[in-house]
């Protein structure tokens, strides 16, 4: 009996593409475009897994996180060439809380529903979380900042601007920190899996991979505007929730598949590495993007989002401190996603 696969969603490719070029309802569009970026994203994962398999549980992890991001990223840069700047900043917040609560969340439930408990790397989770502190300071200043009586339209751009480059050199320097001057507090005991491909596939795979996710991007950002009309969402819910868990599917499938196999290094690299670098990187790359395409984005975010990633922040510093984990405390992270998502659904 066949087993169900991700891989079969991508029937839906083609599908999409018919749908568009024949010019159907914008709500069917989206929704094939959003379940055939599912399983490219899953193939960027498989890629980028194959490859890590040849550089160990660190530096696997980062690969990993940042071409799972490259969906999000691509989907954000359709979202600025439309203009539709709040909901690329719900999905940055979106993304980082999903990573951190569901992600990690599942990782843990999946990983430990068999084991008393299991252990990853204190330093790395350690990094990770104060980052994240940082990220929040770095949103929380700006929307502060907004409210003064010299919050002009300039002033305003420019402290986002100003922001944005020291996150981005914060990130730089942790990982200078993490793979240089410190590397031996993330050394991991455990071992990497053979490579299952070849190192052309791979790169043949990922290149092929990324290049329909943008396209399927372009019909899911160009249906957008009817869909959530005619369904009722608002655009900050789909940009909370919906395109995070479209955008995350490559970091779903990889950290709790590696959790499952008690790989947890590497699985918590990718699941709160990926929300780090997404504050810290991806955030303020977006920022510049929108300026070089003229459509400036701030990073002004509203008082609710700032929140949620402040609570997933300090929920990710108390849970990781021990360096330990089990299913509970996975259950406890994904609870606190549902009430922060019931929450995002009435907004």
């Amino acid at each position: 009996m066949l087993k169900p696969r991700l891989a079969w969603l991508l029937v839906f490719v083609p599908v999409a593409i018919v749908l568009e070029l024949t010019h159907a309802d914008p709500v069917i569009i989206f929704a094939v475009s959003a379940l055939a970026i599912l399983p490219l994203a899953g193939q960027i994962g498989h890629a980028t897994e194959d490859m890590a398999a040849r550089s160990g549980p660190q530096i696997g992890g980062l690969l990993n996180a940042t071409f799972g991001n490259v969906t999000e990223m691509i989907i954000a840069f359709f979202l600025i060439l439309e203009g539709e700047l709040e909901v690329v900043k719900a999905s940055i917040t979106g993304s980082i809380i999903g990573n951190v609560l569901v992600v990690l969340g599942l990782a843990f439930l999946v990983g430990g529903w068999t084991r008393e408990e299991q252990t990853f790397n204190r330093a790395s989770a350690g990094l990770h979380s104060a980052s994240l502190v940082i990220a929040v300071v770095g949103l929380m200043m700006p929307a502060l900042f907004s409210f003064t009586p010299e919050a002009s339209g300039f002033r305003t751009e420019a402290v986002s601007v100003g922001v944005a480059i020291i996150l981005i050199a914060v990130y730089i320097l942790s990982l200078l920190f993490s793979f240089k001057t410190h590397k031996a507090l993330f050394r991991s005991t455990e071992h990497s899996e053979k490579p299952k491909w070849s190192l052309g596939r791979a790169l043949g795979v990922l290149a092929g991979s990324t290049v329909l996710v943008g396209l399927m991007s372009e019909f899911l950002v160009g249906a957008l505007e009817v869909t959530t009309e005619e369904l009722g969402l608002s655009k900050l819910f789909v940009g909370l929730i919906v395109v995070p868990i479209v955008g995350n599917a490559a970091e779903h499938s990889s950290a709790i598949f590696l959790a499952a196999k008690d790989k947890m290094d590497v699985s918590v690299e990718i699941a709160v590495g990926s929300s780090t670098q997404i504050a810290l990187f991806v955030a303020p790359m977006l920022v510049f993007v929108s300026l070089l395409v003229g459509q400036p984005m701030d990073l002004i975010f509203s008082g609710i989002e700032i929140a949620a990633v402040a609570f997933s922040a300090l929920i990710l510093g108390f849970i990781t401190l021990d360096a330990r984990s089990n299913w509970i405390e996975g259950a406890q992270l994904v609870a606190a996603y549902l009430i922060m998502a019931v929450s995002f659904f009435f907004l």
